[in-house]
C-alpha cells in the first residue's frame, strides 16, 4: 500500500472511530421540562402527579445502541400532586420519606432486545436497578430512544452551539409494598400500584 493509501484509510479509520465513539447525554433539561409522570388510580380517587427535578447522564453510541448505560435520577421532594395537601403527606415519612431517602433512582449497565424501528430510532429494554425509599429491586422498563445529532442546539434556540440530542421515553410499573410504602393501607384511595411514565431527554455538547 502507497503512503497515500496508508494516509486515506487512516483518515477514514479515525472518522469512522469518530462518529461511532460513545457519548454522554447530560439528563439535566437546561429547558426544565424534563418530568417523570406517575398515577396510583384507586377506586376513589385517581391520583396523577408528576416529579420535575430530574438528573443524570447516560453514555450512548448509535452504532452499539446495546451498550447503552446509564443512572437517572429523581428528587423525591419534586413529587407533586394537585392537591397540596396531599402533596404533603406524599413526600412525608410515611410515604416517601423525601427527608430521609431524597433520591429515587434507576440505573443501568445495558438494553436488552434492541430493535431498529427507523434512522436514529430503536426500541429495547432497560434492565437495571430502582431504588425508591431506600429500597433498591431489579425492574424490566420497555423503552424507545431517538438519537437527533446536531439538534441540541436548535432545542434551545440557540442552533449555533449544536450538540445532539437523546430522547429516552417509556413506562412500567411498581407495586408501593415492595418499597415499604404503606403496604395495604388505604388501598381505596391510594393504589396498591404506581405507574409511572417518562419522556425525557439527554444533550451531549458539539465534538
Amino acid at each position: 500500500m502507497t503512503h497515500a493509501l496508508r494516509s486515506i484509510a487512516f483518515a477514514g479509520f479515525t472518522i469512522i472511530t469518530a462518529v461511532a465513539a460513545p457519548r454522554t447525554f447530560d439528563f439535566k433539561d437546561p429547558k426544565g421540562v424534563n418530568a417523570i409522570q406517575f398515577q396510583l388510580d384507586s377506586v376513589l380517587e385517581p391520583i396523577a402527579g408528576t416529579a420535575s427535578d430530574v438528573t443524570g447522564q447516560v453514555t450512548f453510541d448509535s452504532a452499539d445502541v446495546a451498550s447503552t448505560r446509564g443512572e437517572i435520577e429523581v428528587a423525591a421532594k419534586s413529587l407533586k400532586v394537585p392537591n397540596d395537601t396531599m402533596t404533603e403527606h406524599l413526600v412525608s415519612a410515611g410515604w416517601v420519606d423525601a427527608g430521609k431517602h431524597p433520591e429515587i433512582n434507576f440505573e443501568f449497565a445495558k438494553l436488552d432486545d434492541v430493535k431498529s424501528t427507523g434512522e436514529g430510532k430503536w426500541t429495547a429494554v432497560a434492565n437495571g436497578k430502582f431504588t425508591l425509599k431506600g429500597v433498591t429491586k431489579e425492574v424490566s422498563v420497555p423503552v424507545t430512544l431517538s438519537y437527533l445529532p446536531g439538534q441540541a442546539g436548535k432545542r434551545i434556540n440557540k442552533p449555533e452551539l449544536g450538540g445532539d440530542l437523546l430522547v429516552v421515553r417509556g413506562n412500567f410499573s411498581i407495586a408501593r409494598a415492595d418499597f415499604g410504602i404503606k403496604p395495604g393501607q388505604n388501598e381505596d384511595k391510594v393504589a396498591p400500584v404506581i405507574q409511572l411514565t417518562f419522556g425525557l431527554v439527554g444533550t451531549a455538547p458539539q465534538s
